[in-house]
């Protein structure tokens, strides 16, 4: 029997940690979300974020939201100064690299949106406490989870749900245990190691609009959890060149592959 995510969160903070390709649409996406709960006067949370990199000539078109005014300055304070000028919020922004400790919300209050391209990064998000939506992607496909624990026992003793609910899921990390360690480099690498997005779309190697995808799903999730509509999948793949997502439902017999163990 299929189930329902039910973490029982009040969620008073979004933290989006990477506003690059994924996460500039991302924060477009979830700005629009908060500004129409705004002006239905419903309860609205505050989003941070967060992000070190600066925009570069490459990003320009490639990701959204940055213009040729915009190169060089930070990428967090562009996207939060357009979004908050355009629909009146009050985004917050932090320059420099998540950081678990110092950025942490508490415990239950936060919403982690992961849309970081390396290991270190999905490293930090990964001890993050809160609710964690990940998404990541290759070249046309990918993939969103949602979850709130990389304890696997804690998930065994609640594979079955409780009365139809889940209170808990598996983060990306578990999921995909190999996000979390460092890339093998290619034996003739056809572009530099850490070569970004934009990079990767101009040499062929990436769907231009794998991102707006990837971040389409996400925002799906965040309006549900929002909302409190039922969420019923614990990750969902994303394929730009197919046009399709495939959601999983959440159920014992679906996670437990995931778990790589039996109960």
């Amino acid at each position: 029997m299929n189930g329902i995510f039910d973490p029982n969160t009040y969620i008073k903070t979004i933290t989006l940690v990477g506003v690059g390709g994924t996460g500039a649409s991302t924060a477009r996406i979830v700005a629009r979300i908060l500004y129409d709960m705004q002006r239905a006067r419903q309860h609205t949370p505050s989003l941070v974020l967060i992000d070190p990199d600066r925009v570069d000539e490459k990003n320009i078109g490639r990701q959204a939201l940055f213009a040729p005014a915009d190169i060089g300055q930070f990428k967090a304070e562009c996207v939060a100064r357009r979004l908050n000028a355009a629909l009146g919020l009050n985004i917050g922004w932090i320059a420099e690299p998540l950081d678990p400790e110092r950025h942490a919300g508490r415990f239950g209050s936060n919403l982690v949106i992961s849309c970081v391209d390396n290991h270190e990064a999905r490293r930090a998000v990964h001890r993050m406490k809160g609710i964690v939506l990940a998404g990541g992607n290759h070249a046309d496909a990918g993939q969103v989870c949602i979850g709130n624990t990389d304890d696997p026992e804690l998930l065994r003793r609640f594979i079955d749900g409780r009365d139809g609910k889940y209170p808990y899921l598996p983060k990306e990390g578990l999921l995909f245990p190999a996000l979390l360690e460092p890339e093998p480099e290619p034996e003739r690498p056809l572009l530099p190691p850490g070569a970004s997005c934009a990079e990767l779309v101009d040499a062929g190697y990436q769907h231009l609009l794998i991102n707006d995808w990837i971040a389409t799903v996400i925002g799906t999730y965040v309006y549900k959890l929002l909302h409190r509509q039922p969420i019923s999948s614990f990750v969902s793949y994303v394929s730009a060149d197919g046009m399709s997502v495939r959601s999983v439902a959440i159920c014992r017999d679906e996670l437990l592959p995931y778990l790589q163990a039996e109960v």
